[in-house]
């Protein structure tokens, strides 16, 4: 089967949906299939591209559009790709902020509307539009309004024979709009490559990617501390990744409290497997019910660790549930119980792809 992947941008390690999809295309080439991908907004190129990237021992042809490209030459390049790989599926990873700065790519449907070529659609909705939760403003519930708009034309001028989302909030907003989504849990970013080398001295926390801002996070040391006596060794941090402005906040509150943490920084992906497989817990900013959508919380499940929701409030207007393998921290409340952490992993994910597609 030949299948043309199109995202937002592909320069490895800057884009998690990018990463994502190299991935799940290295994957399906493995089992046999043939699979191109086509960034439309790519940050880093600075003219057209056609490259290989390499991920996990093969390579993956990609074509990556820059972003400064005027919307006449996408569609001239992207009509290239499609009369050259002849894709039987194209399958679009949407975000609506990688084909937009701010979230609002009106330019999207009629330009897929425009695109020729003997292929079905499958739609991927990694995210869907802000203003959803009850702490949003405004603008945000505004902007929100945009967005459905966006993506309601997006699903009539591609006409998709299947859509899918990684999480039943979001399947939930769909089917609100009459847009039927099966849910697809995604893979992390990050390969299994390491073996736990040793048990640890310490009861280890890891902190990979990311920190969203609002987290409770000196709410939840407090109680972590409170629970030393139980732990039966000190408490250790480790920070890994592009952590942000937040990280230094987090170093603060640490070293108030006393307790140990290393800052790594950006690593390989071999030392952050590393670190994860050798960690007890992952802590995740990712508000709760978005966690399914988070490649970091995928990640620490492929490396079967518990992960600790640690994050700002944010409650869906509808639609709530429980999800499975997480902690959510809750004030006063702290309870670090190891659970058996049920791994979907890449080879699952590219095997249910293509069973999905292939009866559509």
């Amino acid at each position: 089967m030949n299948i043309l992947f199109i995202c937002g941008s592909l320069e490895p390690g800057k884009d998690g949906v990018g990463d994502y999809t190299r991935r799940l295309c290295g994957e399906l080439i493995r089992i046999g299939h043939e699979a191109n991908i086509l960034s439309l907004c790519d940050h880093q190129a600075v003219s057209f591209l056609s490259e290989f990237q390499e991920i996990e021992g093969t390579k993956v042809s990609v074509n990556r559009i820059p972003l400064a490209a005027t919307n006449l030459q996408r569609l001239k390049l992207t009509q290239h790709v499609l009369k050259n790989f002849k894709p039987q599926w194209i399958s679009l990873q949407y975000v609506p902020y990688s084909f937009n700065p701010k979230g609002l790519p009106f330019w999207l449907p009629s330009f897929f509307k425009k695109i020729t070529g003997n292929h079905k659609w499958h739609i991927m909705f990694h995210e869907l539009w802000i203003g959803i939760d009850t702490e949003s403003s405004f603008k945000q519930k505004c902007i929100g309004k945009v967005q459905q708009y966006i993506v309601k034309k997006v699903i009539q001028n591609t006409n998709p024979y299947y859509v899918n989302t990684q999480n039943k909030l979001y399947q939930y907003f769909l089917q609100s709009h009459d847009i039927r989504a099966d849910i697809l849990p995604i893979c992390g970013n990050i390969p299994l490559t390491a073996v736990k080398s040793r048990e640890n001295e310490f009861t280890q926390l890891v902190l990979f990617g990311t920190i969203h801002r609002g987290a409770f996070f000196k709410d939840f040391i407090n109680d972590l501390v409170s629970l030393k006596s139980k732990l039966g060794k000190p408490i250790k941090f480790v920070f890994i990744g592009k952590n942000g402005p937040e990280l230094y906040n987090y170093i603060n509150v640490l070293e108030n409290k006393g307790i140990d943490y290393k800052v790594m920084g950006i690593q390989p992906e071999t030392v952050i497997s590393q670190v994860l497989i050798d960690s007890d817990f992952g802590i995740s900013t990712t508000p709760y019910f978005q966690t399914e959508k988070s490649g970091v919380f995928a990640a620490y499940k492929e490396h079967q660790l518990n992960t600790i929701c640690v994050s700002r409030e944010w409650t869906p207007t509808k639609g709530h549930y429980s999800i499975p393998n997480i902690i959510k921290y809750e004030k006063n409340n702290l309870k670090l119980k190891p659970m058996t952490v049920q791994v979907f992993d890449l080879n699952s994910l590219a095997n249910q792809f293509i069973k999905s597609i292939s009866t559509s």
